[in-house]
């Protein structure tokens, strides 16, 4: 899971309080909108404006109380794993969300992950923390032997494979997190994705920008 000594980027308590809920189910997206939209009373769910903000908080922490369940891995293929990220931020800066997608050899989805970032972040730090969160989960569940990255965000290609400084300010923390996962995959690359190509972790970071958006006034 996301390590707690990685910088923490602002959020407004109650999508802080959703991205909890997520680390509890070990950020499966769809895993964690299910569990809040059971938890809120009536027909309201996460994104129902009809939700209030005191009913959303009280299932959130009624959830957290009462102990979170990491769904089940699934057997992969092989030691061999494709994992797609994205980043998402929506103003950049502006509310940001981070998605990724743990594939195995035949593409058969094992994960679909995602959280908020932060409320007002730059799109750079969202790439940065996708492809954090999608290694470390990888690392949590599975012993990757050989692992291909699907990425769009030359940035970070330039940091993790190119050897360039980033000049971002804040990721320092999150490239060296990076680095320490990889340096634990004997063979790892990336593909870099352009505007055209599909991009599973795309929705999950847009899903992730969403919720990074529940403050004051939600």
């Amino acid at each position: 899971m996301i390590d707690d000594s990685l910088p923490a980027e602002h959020l407004w308590p109650l999508a802080r309080l959703v991205d909890e809920v997520l680390a509890g189910v070990g950020y499966e997206m769809t895993a964690a909108i299910d569990a809040i939209d059971d938890a809120i009373p009536g027909y309201g769910g996460l994104f129902d404006p009809a939700t209030t903000s005191a009913e959303l908080r009280h299932a959130l922490e009624s959830l957290l109380e009462s102990g979170l369940t990491r769904p089940h891995v699934p057997e992969p293929t092989s030691d061999t794993f494709v994992l797609y990220v994205d980043g998402s931020s929506r103003g950049n800066p502006g509310p940001a969300g981070a998605g990724a997608v743990i594939m195995d050899a035949t593409e058969d989805h094992l994960a679909r992950l995602g959280r908020p970032v932060g409320s007002r972040t730059g799109n750079n730090t969202a790439e940065y923390v996708a492809l954090q969160l999608g290694l470390s989960e990888l690392l949590v569940r599975y012993e990757p032997r050989r692992l291909e990255v699907h990425i769009d965000s030359m940035t970070v290609i330039r940091d993790v494979w190119g050897g360039d400084d980033s000049m971002e300010p804040g990721v320092k923390a999150y490239s060296e997190a990076i680095m320490a996962a990889l340096s634990s995959i004997p063979n790892h690359q990336y593909t870099h994705l352009v505007d055209s190509d599909p991009n599973p972790a795309d929705a999950l970071a847009t899903v992730g920008t969403d919720i990074a958006t529940l403050g004051p006034g939600s």
